[in-house]
């Protein structure tokens, strides 16, 4: 990753962001170049551009070849409510966000998605993605409204008891039910992941037996080998990893409808792309792993849920 680490898809610098020595600035100097000479090259520029060149997703990458980034829609939202709620299974208060769209007359009668955030994230962080938005250009244009239910899952939990005390699944499973029952809307039916959110989506779809409507994932962090995860410092250990990474366990019952989007530049494409035979849905356009190709996806992910979650099951 042109001298970097994968950090929840994300590339650090292995000198924690400080000033590049002057012989990899002269190297990604060159790289830069020689790549932009390519694209003026009528008959090598696209071939370099394409992977001929070692590492062409990080090329694709330097050189902005990664695609458009989304932007929120310029549409009055419907209501949200945040406030702070005490999670036993976390042993802490915890940020709850609900998400509806315009207009709804009726809440209790609208399908609920859970919607997980990534490493680093928050319930808060979700609505400054644009959630709000989104939902309501959707339901504008025509998709079946349905709620969104965002909520803290801890900086880098993978949303699993990677601590004593410190369960996000557990709340999930366990809380989440009656916080929203409370609220007088139904049980979700489905979920939203995004990074390592999307890890904690299919973690959340195994337990529940595969009885969800809809899962969609954005840019998934999932780990193909523990060498890998091991890398983020979010599981106690080997165990831990294959107790809980989805890859090791898609042969369970998941969901009734899966959707996948992850760009070509994600470090994580790879090991999302393995889950194409598990999923209804799979889009890998140009993108890294990035709030702008986040809230390009997200158009078409809530137009996914919309579908799939006001389905009847067959």
């Amino acid at each position: 990753m042109d001298g970097g680490r994968v950090v929840d898809g994300a590339v650090a610098e292995p000198d924690g962001g400080r000033a590049v020595p002057a012989a990899r600035t002269g190297r990604r100097t060159f790289l830069r170049s020689l790549a932009v000479a390519a694209v003026g090259g009528a008959v090598v520029g696209g071939a370099m551009i394409e992977d001929v060149l070692p590492g062409g997703p990080a090329l694709r990458r330097a050189v902005g070849m990664t695609g458009p980034d989304g932007t929120v829609p310029r549409v009055a939202p419907g209501p949200v409510r945040s406030e702070q709620v005490a999670s036993a299974a976390r042993g802490r208060p915890v940020g709850l966000s609900v998400v509806s769209p315009p207009g709804t007359a009726d809440p209790a009668a609208l399908p609920v998605c859970l919607a997980l955030h990534g490493r680093g994230g928050s319930a808060q962080g979700m609505l400054d993605l644009g959630l709000p938005q989104f939902l309501a250009a959707a339901t504008a244009r025509g998709v079946r409204p349905f709620h969104l239910v965002a909520v803290d899952g801890g900086e880098a939990t993978y949303w699993h008891r990677r601590t004593p005390g410190d369960d996000p699944m557990a709340m999930l499973l366990d809380e989440v039910p009656g916080w929203l029952r409370a609220r007088g809307l139904a049980a979700p039916s489905g979920v939203l992941g995004i990074s390592m959110g999307g890890s904690g989506a299919l973690q959340y779809a195994r337990a529940r037996s595969g009885g969800l409507a809809a899962v969609a994932l954005l840019s998934p962090a999932l780990f193909a080998s523990w060498p890998d995860a091991r890398t983020v410092d979010g599981y106690q250990d080997e165990a831990d990893w294959r107790a809980h990474e989805p890859l090791l366990h898609l042969d369970q019952p998941l969901t009734r409808r899966l959707a996948v989007w992850c760009g070509t530049e994600d470090p994580f494409c790879p090991a999302a792309r393995r889950l194409a035979d598990r999923a209804a849905e799979t889009h890998f356009p140009r993108g890294a792993h990035t709030d702008g190709f986040w809230r390009r996806v997200l158009p078409d992910a809530t137009a996914f849920l919309g579908d799939a979650l006001g389905r009847r099951p067959a």
